[in-house]
């Protein structure tokens, strides 16, 4: 249920972004998030398309990008990619001095805009 606040902070930097250079019309985000967010990409998706509702940003595409999250066992130095649920032990020496970086960010990497007026023309072929 986060979601629902995420997408709207995502919607409102968007179109703020948009409006400060001139764009017209959002056709595309580009989100960053990490495996270890908690974030679900489609409920992000259904939010976004709700909210975007007879805005700038309705009809854009929202393309995802999962960011990994890295383990580094403090005992070998062994590093590998982890995810949910979490491991306890290093793969190699079965240490539980594990120190977990990365995988818990969320934010906009970039958006694509339209500078011109759509007229309309392209939002009957997005539904």
């Amino acid at each position: 249920m986060h979601e629902l606040a995420v997408t709207q902070g995502i919607l409102d930097v968007v179109i703020e972004a948009a409006q400060r250079n001139g764009g017209r019309h959002i056709t595309a985000i580009d989100l960053v998030i990490g495996d270890l967010s908690s974030i679900v990409d489609d409920s992000v998706q259904f939010y976004f398309d709700l909210l975007s509702k007879s805005t700038l940003a309705e009809g854009a595409t929202l393309r995802f990008r999962r960011q990994a999250a890295t383990a580094t066992c403090a005992d070998c130095q062994h590093q590998f990619t982890v995810g949910v649920p979490l491991v306890t032990t290093c793969p190699q020496c079965g240490s539980v001095r594990l120190h977990i970086s990365g995988g818990r960010d969320f934010y906009v990497e970039s958006i694509e805009v339209n500078d011109e007026d759509s007229g309309g023309a392209a939002d009957p072929q997005r539904q």
